[in-house]
């Protein structure tokens, strides 16, 4: 390619917006812009002690628009009129109820304050017993309907999050028209939708956390979930059949929307996809190599081509769906519930008495400072078999084998305990359940053959990701990329756009390379190794003990 183009993508996360301009002949970022969305920084609809976090929907356009708009403004004149195409990824499942016209209903003046007409969070766990029904209906069936998504059904995915809504609120449930993701409802939104019938699912949101699958011409009958709940009954027939990769256009930009942001309404918009999905893309995933996105959660991500996967179906994992990484290849997802959430309690733990100072500026002087001290000081700490451990499952533990009813826990505790020694163990707890998921694949006959570290807690956390070495016994690589997740949309709407004919063209292409990588160190492995097992064991006592 001589010409220079460029393409937009757009990362939704748990806190912000992120929105970029990439160069897609080689992969350069023209600007970058970030939206924090102010009503969840208010915590408007969330109830933690309950488990319940929501957002709503307008934290999400007015971040779409202005981060957008504020790239736009970032760059070169010529930038704009040669913007091909818009991907977009969001944090899933984060579904919301619908009206006919495929409108989030909190945009609807009746439910503009209700949190059941918002998006559920992928974090929300208010349907752990919906969850739980569900994986004990599966069991009464012939099919097994579970077998893409591991085997076991979450409290954060699509079904339970719809039924819990259901029977919570009548009044969302009789005008709900549909259930759509948020990735999907992005793009729908951007092409001018205006009809929810004609909404393109992907197949990535669908199969991981839907129960779609070829196998079954699409989502479960209906008997499926009528019988699990009548008032589920005949809602299948508002979902469709079909689902895209997103390497596919969901359309071209509507008039509105390109008056709005300064653009033509030639830029194609790509079907979208999961952040983690995309971003191991833009992480220049590899076959047989983890791609871990670490942020507040994980989201790892594994791709293999599919003949070589044959009928292996990987129990306890978060699904595997062809196509929904790399169309053409498998790609199997899993990840743990809280990972930089983890550290950020801690953090916050510490921090509470800093909400008495009076000089705001000091707090936050301090507060920036906790994380990169106790790092420091728990790197300094000798290794003794006898130190604090800890288990993960601060926010219940979703692979391998989910399961939000489970806690955290800390063992081992003494007055000698310091700060630094409980960090110390909770860093290595983190570890530990990405350890886990790596002896699941591994034993389950999908083999991991190396890592790939993608996200903030990747590029600003060397002790973490050296503890990941250590306890991996396995090198792992940072790519270098800032916004990966952002990069791997921009990926998929080069290719959406046509500018290159596959997703590894563009990932060839427009990839940025990496720039560190964490080696085991040999005096730790077998440290780790024997503190592996006692992890197990505690874990174990905690499941049958602990709840």
């Amino acid at each position: 390619m001589s010409k220079d183009v460029y393409v937009i993508g757009v990362d939704y996360g748990s806190d912000s917006v992120r929105s970029v301009i990439i160069n897609a002949r080689n992969g350069i970022e023209i600007a970058a812009s970030v939206f924090e969305y102010p009503r969840w920084k208010q915590v408007l609809y969330c109830d933690a002690a309950a488990n319940r976090f929501r957002q709503h929907p307008l934290d999400y356009i007015e971040g779409l628009e202005l981060t957008i708009k504020d790239c736009i403004a970032k760059a070169d004149a010529d930038v704009a009129k040669n913007i091909k195409g818009i991907s977009v990824d969001t944090t899933g499942s984060t579904p919301v109820a619908v009206d006919t016209t495929g409108t989030p209903l909190a945009l609807n003046a009746e439910f503009s304050e209700n949190p059941n007409a918002m998006f559920v969070l992928w974090k929300d766990h208010t349907s752990i017993k919906e969850a739980d029904e569900i994986n004990k209906h599966a069991t009464k069936f012939e099919t097994n309907y579970l077998q893409y998504v591991g085997g076991i059904y979450s409290s954060e995915w699509f079904w339970a999050k719809l039924l819990h809504v259901f029977r919570e609120d009548e009044k969302v449930r009789k005008a709900t028209a549909s259930w759509v993701e948020h990735c999907d409802w992005i793009p729908f939104l951007l092409t001018g939708g205006n009809d929810v019938k004609a909404l393109k699912r992907g197949v990535c949101s669908a199969g991981h956390k839907g129960l779609w699958a070829k196998e079954f011409d699409g989502f479960p009958p209906n008997d499926f979930f009528a019988s699990l709940d009548p008032l589920l009954d005949g809602f299948t027939s508002k979902l469709p059949n079909e689902t895209y990769p997103a390497d596919q256009a969901a359309g071209n930009l509507s008039k509105e929307w390109a008056d709005k942001l300064g653009l033509n309404t030639n830029v194609v918009i790509g079907i979208g996809a999961f952040d983690a999905h995309m971003g191991a893309v833009g992480g220049q995933i590899e076959p047989y190599f983890l791609s871990k996105v670490m942020g507040t959660s994980t989201c790892d991500m594994l791709v293999a081509p599919i003949n070589e996967v044959g009928d292996k179906l990987v129990r306890g994992i978060c699904g595997q769906v062809p196509g929904s990484v790399i169309p053409g290849m498998m790609g199997l997802e899993a990840g743990q519930s809280a990972f930089g959430d983890i550290y950020a309690w801690f953090k916050n733990l510490l921090a509470w008495p800093l909400q008495f100072l009076d000089n705001e500026e000091q707090r936050k002087s301090i507060e920036s400072k906790i994380i990169a001290k106790l790092s420091e000081e728990a790197a300094k700490l000798p290794l003794h078999d006898e130190d604090e451990l800890a288990v993960d499952w601060l926010n219940g533990r979703r692979t391998p084998d989910a399961s939000q009813l489970l806690k955290g826990a800390i063992s081992g505790l003494n007055l000698g305990s310091d700060a630094p020694a409980i960090f110390k163990a909770l860093v290595e707890a983190s570890c530990f359940g990405a350890r886990a998921i790596v002896d699941r694949f591994n034993r389950e006959g999908v083999t991991v053959k190396g890592l790939i570290g993608v996200g903030g807690v990747a590029r600003k956390a060397p002790y973490v990701m050296q503890v990941m070495a250590d306890v991996m016994n396995m090198p792992i690589k940072i790519h270098r990329s800032e916004q990966t997740c952002a990069t791997g949309a921009a990926m998929f709407a080069a290719t959406a756009a046509g500018i290159y004919a596959n997703v590894e063209e563009a990932m060839n292409a427009m990839g940025q390379g990496f720039d560190a990588e964490y080696h085991p160190k040999p005096e730790n492995v077998e440290y780790y190794a024997k503190r592996m097992k006692k992890y197990e064991a505690f874990g174990k006592y905690l499941e049958v003990n602990g709840q």
